[in-house]
């Protein structure tokens, strides 16, 4: 019995000696949780570095879904608002010169820019590339005609659309590759309708409303379920595209306007643009087209387009 009193103490003894570590133990985890918590609310207090300011972008449609992807990441960042606007590229050059507004130019090829510069619209010391673009053939899903090169473009019955050669950069480059192929006067007769911009050429081959559009590669990855593309060969690549953006001379907060290209530039940005199948390097551009293709630069329309 004395042996039996013995063993109940000595658990007894064992089971408040547990107790009292598991309190201390849990009272030293609590405080720790507690003071993680706090440091994370005093994370959250802390001021976005550009809280309260914003900027003006016009924003060629050619880089729509990423652009307004990356402008959200870039306020949620910052604090800052990103006010984009957009357009056909000429359409939105003409938006600048009229108003006398906006932060950024971000067209959707370098003729733009090149025409921005020319007019002292857009401040080349600050220009930068963010993506490259290749010209190609989009067709609605499935291809029901059949497409396969430029020259099917000219088949009696085909319907083709570009956009407006004189205000949009995918209409300009659809010129470009017709006139350098030889194909222009041949497909010419083809060409039911002209759209407004790079989203607005999409759509076209999206709705069904024409058999095929000379756009973008790109275009494929904005509507996959209702849109193909049809590379061109290398040597029918008349120019590698880019899209570049500089700031204006009425840019009202140069400093998060600045913030914005860099953003755009780094790994953050870039990953927006390659989710969207973007082309982050001249060397990946290169891969479409030949070493002597050239990269960007301006192309003059020919009269009557």
């Amino acid at each position: 019995m004395r042996d039996y009193v013995k063993r109940k103490t000595r658990l007894l003894r064992s089971a408040i000696l547990f107790c009292a570590v598991a309190i201390v133990a849990s009272a030293g985890c609590n405080s720790k949780q507690g003071e993680l918590a706090e440091a994370s609310r005093a994370v959250d207090r802390q001021p976005l570095p550009f809280a309260g300011r914003s900027i003006e972008v016009f924003v060629g449609s050619a880089s729509k879904p990423a652009t307004e992807e990356a402008a959200k990441l870039f306020e949620e960042r910052t604090g800052a608002q990103v006010v984009l606007h957009f357009g056909g590229s000429g359409q939105m050059l003409s938006q600048i010169r009229l108003t006398h507004r906006g932060d950024l130019y971000f067209p959707g090829s370098s003729d733009y820019m090149e025409l921005a510069c020319r007019e002292g619209l857009a401040v080349a010391e600050t220009e930068e590339r963010i993506v490259y673009l290749i010209p190609a053939i989009n067709v609605p899903k499935g291809n029901p005609q059949g497409i396969k090169t430029l020259a099917d473009l000219s088949r009696p019955g085909v319907r083709v659309g570009i956009a407006r050669p004189d205000a949009v950069c995918v209409g300009l480059y659809a010129v470009e590759v017709l006139d350098k192929a030889g194909l222009a006067e041949q497909v010419r007769p083809q060409i039911v309708t002209q759209a407004e911009s790079c989203e607005k050429t999409a759509q076209l081959v999206a709705l069904g409303s024409v058999d095929a559009v000379i756009g973008w590669r790109v275009f494929q990855y904005w509507d996959p379920e209702k849109i193909e593309t049809i590379l061109l060969p290398p040597e029918q690549i008349s120019r590698i595209g880019y899209i570049p953006i500089a700031m204006t001379p009425f840019a009202n907060d140069k400093e998060l306007a600045q913030q914005f290209i860099e953003f755009l530039r780094s790994d953050s940005g870039q990953a927006v643009f390659r989710k969207w199948h973007y082309l982050t390097s001249e060397a990946e551009a290169r891969a479409f087209a030949t070493p002597e293709t050239p990269v960007g630069g301006y192309w003059p329309l020919p009269e009557g387009w």
